[in-house]
């Protein structure tokens, strides 16, 4: 299968892949996985093995996309919960400061 990996395009086979992670220990899944064969391997781990490129020019999405087109089982990473209510940059000086004395 024909895919783009940071601008550059990859002919991939599921088999290829399988084969090239063959032997090589999963590092610890931090955020977005795959599952190849009964491991669990970082998406980035992945990219890095099959494109030969360094993990900071793709990202872990279009990694993902690809071995899932592949027909892998990925796990993407919920995002970091976000707070209820963004305060403002005055709101968190004041929250900082503390209420005014009263006299």
């Amino acid at each position: 299968m024909r895919c783009v990996i940071a601008r550059f395009p990859f002919d991939l086979v599921k088999s290829d892949v399988q084969a090239s992670m063959k032997g090589i220990k999963p590092e610890p899944v931090t955020g977005d996985s795959v599952k190849i064969g009964r491991r669990a391997y970082p998406v980035k781990q992945v990219g890095e093995v099959i494109t030969r490129q360094d993990r900071r020019d793709f990202t872990a999405g279009e990694v993902t996309r690809a071995l899932t087109r592949l027909g892998f089982t990925c796990d993407v990473a919920a995002p970091a919960p976000v707070a209820a209510r963004r305060l403002s940059p005055m709101q968190t000086a004041s929250a900082l400061l503390g209420a005014p004395a009263a006299a």
